[in-house]
């Protein structure tokens, strides 16, 4: 009996996946929840097992491909004895869904950020008529951009037009090609996205971190007893909370389709986290209302499910402003780029040793620079650069972040 595997409608406005891995190919047995497929939606990357112990006979469409969901993505041969009727979408599709259930939940292992809601259809239309979706105010249920949405924008006469491709390099002896597939491409439109639109300008100013190494220095073994580790970044994370209390704007995002500038009733700090497969944001949830501690557990908990791949898709979704760190290799200063649509993010350096003066004498501190970039749409330099002093304040004096603990 063939069964025809088809994409799942996992839910979520989800119509379409790009193909990043092909863990079978045509003649292999597969057992019953062997990976099959890893397929790479808006909200996430999902690895599909086999509902059924079987030969896979065909696999339809190569890496970088994208599917519909119930579009068909390979074909078995059911050894098992079951009773699969080969085609349609209702019993067939049941069977998939009913297969990933028992398996546990689909592997959500990235989300890059939101794109536009809409379908295969509406988005050929948009790519022929070279209009990016992300600029096209949408009319649909659920935030969903129609093709009524892109012909009137295309009428409008100020389409956002693609990029004219580069012409592919000349090959040459030892080149090797990558294919620019899954969440590599995903980081990549995602960038463009936020350079294309965002005004950035970017802010760069000295902290004095010796307190703050000091602090971390005392309380380093007290915390390894109690289970935790102690980083400068869950004191980074809480300095940002106080000054986005303080700078409402900075917590914030441009809703461009009804002219409106959103202000975030809650504080959500993603953390910009570098993987195997490229960059991820998990997102402390509520970070103003955690204390130190919590903050560093929830750090820690989701760099160990990142490192594993095993993000959870609620983990990397819904920050209101970002921090992004090399750590070590945190160079001098840099300047980072917008989780759009997020109006602010901050880039935290390595911490060196430099000269410092206090009460007028030279000595030798510890310095970090910080790096901040802003929407220059929303935040005019003067709201950045006293946003970026109270973050500096609040980790030159550590001990006045207790105050602000849950």
């Amino acid at each position: 009996m063939r069964f025809e595997f088809k994409l799942p409608d996992i839910g979520e406005g989800v119509v379409e996946g790009e193909i990043t891995a092909w863990h079978v190919q045509p003649g292999d047995d597969v057992g019953e929840d062997q990976p099959l497929v890893e397929v790479m939606t808006d909200k996430a990357t999902v690895t599909i097992p086999s509902p059924h112990k079987g030969k896979v006979v065909e696999t339809v469409g190569k890496v970088g491909d994208l599917a519909k969901v119930h579009d068909v993505l390979l074909v078995i041969e059911v050894l098992d004895g079951g009773t699969v009727a080969a085609g349609g979408h209702g019993g067939a599709l049941h069977e998939q869904v009913a297969a990933q259930k028992r398996v546990a939940e689909p592997l959500a292992a990235v989300a890059v950020g939101e794109k536009p809601t809409a379908t295969p259809a509406t988005r050929k239309l948009a790519r022929d008529l070279g209009i990016d979706l992300a600029h096209v105010p949408a009319s649909g249920d659920g935030g969903r951009v129609t093709n009524d949405d892109v012909k009137r924008f295309a009428e409008g006469g100020a389409p956002a037009a693609a990029a004219p491709r580069a012409p592919s390099p000349a090959a040459a002896p030892g080149d090797r090609r990558i294919p620019f597939v899954g969440l590599r491409r995903k980081i990549a439109e995602k960038m463009a996205q936020s350079k294309r639109t965002a005004a950035h300008f970017t802010f760069v100013e000295e902290c004095d971190m010796t307190a703050l190494v000091e602090l971390r220095a005392r309380t380093k073994a007290r915390a390894e007893a109690e289970g935790w580790k102690v980083s400068y970044l869950p004191f980074i994370v809480k300095a940002v909370c106080q000054g986005l209390r303080r700078h409402p704007m900075l917590n914030a995002t441009l809703d461009e389709a009804k002219n409106d500038i959103v202000l975030r009733g809650e504080i959500h700090v993603g953390i910009a986290a570098a993987t195997d497969a490229g960059l991820i944001v998990p997102v402390v949830k509520n970070a103003d209302r955690l204390s130190i501690k919590q903050i560093a557990q929830e750090i820690d908990r989701m760099a160990n499910d990142a490192r594993a791949g095993k993000s959870r898709i609620d983990d990397l979704r819904g920050s209101t402003f970002t921090i992004t760190s090399l750590g070590a290799q945190g160079g001098l200063f840099a300047t980072p780029i917008i989780n759009f649509p997020e109006v602010g993010i901050l880039g935290v350096h390595q911490i060196k040793k430099k000269p410092v003066v206090r009460g007028g004498q030279i000595m030798v501190g510890d310095v970090m620079l910080l790096s901040l970039s802003f929407d220059h749409r929303i935040i005019d330099g003067h709201v950045g650069a006293a946003f970026a002093y109270d973050v500096i304040r609040s980790l030159e004096d550590p001990t006045a972040m207790f105050l602000d603990m849950v």
